[in-house]
């Protein structure tokens, strides 16, 4: 077969689900709404994907969008559901069949349970109006007539990327309605590459015990007990009060020491760095790397809220690329 051939096949193919998708996006009426509201108003129960073949496939998909998103879902496989696993389905759900025709025998075992439970909210979605889905769901969606891509309109192609595109679009809308953040995305993505980009100075920053508070007329012979003690490479130096009113680090006392001939007998607050750089611990840690790097430093002071001078933690550039935010 020549390459010409090949690439007229593929351009034909993504055409026609092009064309489904359009389809779709007229679609997208009073139905569409009808279910994102439905699901918004399920406080207290799971949304249940169920599907068979490849639309039991594009719902597994679904059930881990809508998980991911802020909307707590599983999918239930239909054979298994005849054989104990319907007990999974409880009165607080909503449960979504995803079916083509709307006849799938797998999935009338689940359509009638949810329709002796009327607790149970059963969304269907299929292109049949006359099937059985269609007419025993409480929310029903009428997928539009989609031709498939491949030879005689047999094979599962443009009707299943209809379906993934749909469930993306419910996804989505009741993500926004939740005002679900990417921080939210990150609380439930911990090991995702998104998580890593989105950790903030909060979660790497050393804090309490480990901090190196001294005051800010102690003489440095004792800091530097303390810095050694604290293996931090710096000193945190405050008031009586709490603030924060300068810092100083290895580096610093090792030039004072080669001025200064008695430098042990000198006060922290005479060669101290005064008004220290400090971040917000919501800052991204990504964020505070560039600060460092712009200010040719290697740590910063964190603060909460507005409280720039009470310091409640120090993050250090090693802390962040060991996180490997770079």
């Amino acid at each position: 077969m020549q390459n010409l051939k090949i690439k007229k096949i593929g351009h034909e193919v993504i055409q026609y689900e092009i064309k489904a998708l359009k389809n779709l996006k007229k679609y997208i009426n009073e139905s569409f709404a009808k279910i994102v509201r439905t699901i918004l108003n399920c406080k207290d129960g799971k949304i249940i994907i169920s599907g068979v073949g490849k639309s039991g496939i594009i719902g597994r998909k679904w059930a881990a969008t809508f998980s991911s998103t802020g909307t707590p879902s599983f999918f239930l496989d239909a054979s298994d559901a005849s054989h104990g696993d319907m007990g999974q389905i409880t009165s607080k759900d909503i449960v979504v069949l995803i079916s083509n025709s709307g006849q799938s025998n797998e999935l009338k075992n689940i359509i009638q349970y949810a329709s002796r439970n009327k607790n149970i909210k059963l969304i269907g979605i299929t292109s049949k109006k006359d099937s059985v889905l269609f007419k025993n769901s409480d929310v029903s969606y009428l997928m539009p007539s989609i031709k498939e891509a491949g030879p005689e309109n047999i094979v599962p192609t443009s009707s299943t990327t209809a379906q993934l595109a749909l469930g993306d679009a419910i996804a989505i809308a009741c993500m926004r309605y939740k005002n679900f953040t990417k921080f939210d995305f990150k609380k439930i993505h911990p090991s995702g590459t998104l998580s890593v980009k989105l950790k903030t100075v909060a979660d790497l920053m050393s804090t309490g015990k480990k901090l190196p508070f001294v005051n800010q007329n102690i003489k440095m012979k004792k800091a530097l007990k303390i810095i050694n003690d604290k293996k931090l490479g710096m000193l945190l130096v405050r008031k009586k009060n709490g603030d924060t009113v300068g810092i100083i680090t290895d580096g610093d006392l090792k030039r004072i020491a080669q001025k200064h001939t008695k430098f042990s007998d000198l006060e922290i607050y005479k060669v101290m760095k005064k008004k220290p750089i400090t971040v917000n611990q919501d800052t991204l840690a990504a964020s505070a790397l560039a600060t460092m790097n712009l200010k040719k430093i290697t740590s910063l002071c964190v603060h909460k809220n507005n409280k720039e001078k009470k310091t409640i933690g120090i993050i250090h550039m090693h802390d962040i690329l060991k996180a490997n935010i770079n």
